[in-house]
This record gives C-alpha cells, sequence and structure tokens, in this order.
C-alpha cells in the first residue's frame, strides 16, 4: 500500500520538475541550437563609423555666396550630403529625405541641421532656396579636408554628432525610414546637441 502514494509523489514531482524546466530548455535549444532565431547584434540601419573619426573644422564657401562659421558641424546633430557631380534627381531625392527625417522629428527638429556639399555649378540656387530653405549649402572646393575625411566620399548621407565626430554612414539606396529611426534613437539618449 506505501508504494502507491510514493509512485503517485514521484510522477507529481516529475511533473512539476517538467512543467518548470521544459521552458527553460526549450528557450536554449532555439537560442543556441537555430542561428537563424537569435536576436540581432545591432539595432541601427546605418553604418557605424569606426574608430570615431572627428571632422576637421573651419569656415566654408555657400553656395549662394559668404561663409559659414569655423564651427558650422559643432553643437547641433548634423545630416551631411556631399553631392558626387551635378544634382540630378538621385541627389534631389537624398535632399528631400534628409528634409522630411528633420520634419518627422517634430519636437527634435531644432536640434538637427542639413549641410550639402557640392560643386560650385552643380545646382539651381532658386530649387534650393525655395524648397529647402534651411538647408546649408556650401561648396565642395572649400570643403576638401572635410570631403577627404568622408570614409564613402560623397554619394552617402552621413550622421554627424554635436562635438564635430563623423557617426554614421547611408549608402545612396538606404531608406529615409532606417535613418529616421535612428535619429530618433540618438536624440532620445543624446544629452547633447
Amino acid at each position: 500500500m506505501n508504494a502507491v502514494p510514493q509512485r503517485r509523489s514521484r510522477r507529481l514531482l516529475i511533473g512539476l520538475a517538467v512543467l518548470f524546466l521544459a521552458p527553460l530548455a526549450a528557450s536554449f535549444y532555439l537560442y543556441y541550437g537555430h542561428s537563424e532565431l537569435q536576436p540581432g547584434s545591432r539595432v541601427n540601419r546605418g553604418e557605424l563609423i569606426q574608430p570615431v573619426r572627428s571632422l576637421p573644422q573651419g569656415s566654408l564657401v555657400r553656395l549662394e555666396g559668404g561663409e559659414t562659421g569655423p564651427d558650422l558641424l559643432l553643437h547641433k546633430w548634423t545630416l551631411l550630403y556631399a553631392a558626387p557631380h551635378a544634382c540630378d534627381a538621385d541627389c534631389q531625392r537624398r535632399l528631400y529625405d534628409m528634409r522630411q527625417v528633420r520634419i518627422a522629428l517634430d519636437r527634435d527638429m531644432p536640434r538637427v541641421q542639413r549641410v550639402f556639399i557640392a560643386p560650385a555649378d552643380c545646382c539651381d540656387l532658386r530649387f534650393l532656396a525655395t524648397q529647402h530653405p534651411d538647408l546649408v549649402s556650401v561648396r565642395a572646393d572649400s570643403a576638401v579636408q572635410l570631403l577627404d575625411a568622408l570614409p564613402h566620399g560623397a554619394g552617402d548621407i552621413y550622421i554627424v554628432d554635436p562635438l564635430g565626430n563623423l557617426m554614421m554612414a547611408y549608402a545612396p539606396d538606404a531608406r529615409a525610414k532606417g535613418l529616421l529611426e535612428d535619429m530618433k534613437r540618438l536624440l532620445k539618449l543624446s544629452h547633447i546637441g
């Protein structure tokens, strides 16, 4: 008679152990046994620039004439785009994407500026003034040191932090949504700029 309750107690104990240990064993199996089910190791959409590059500072010549201040890339987050050649449809799309990302930042919009580096004869200044009134447009021939510091050269959009460090790069085929997500995350976590 003693054997029956003892077997029942043992089965109950084994059942409780399986109830608590089975989910743990299943999670270990799914995480370590299937690499395609593992979470990604990064959350950023753009390419992180490593090691950190401090960009050269100095006054630049604006497309419309005059000069910028020597601290153009300081104190604000900067979306920087350098046109590889004349501002064609691709270039206009990149400028549009940068404008829309900045607008979508809503209350954080004043913390971000847009800088466009272009060849002197690349653009219709009227188009830039009407479509992109807050865009800082500078001549490429005055920004040679800055262009040389860009890891991928012209054609990519770059994020520069308020300390003048190059942080991220976005290839010409990158989606604006990824840039927006990264900017929101950076602005939320940053206490500078």
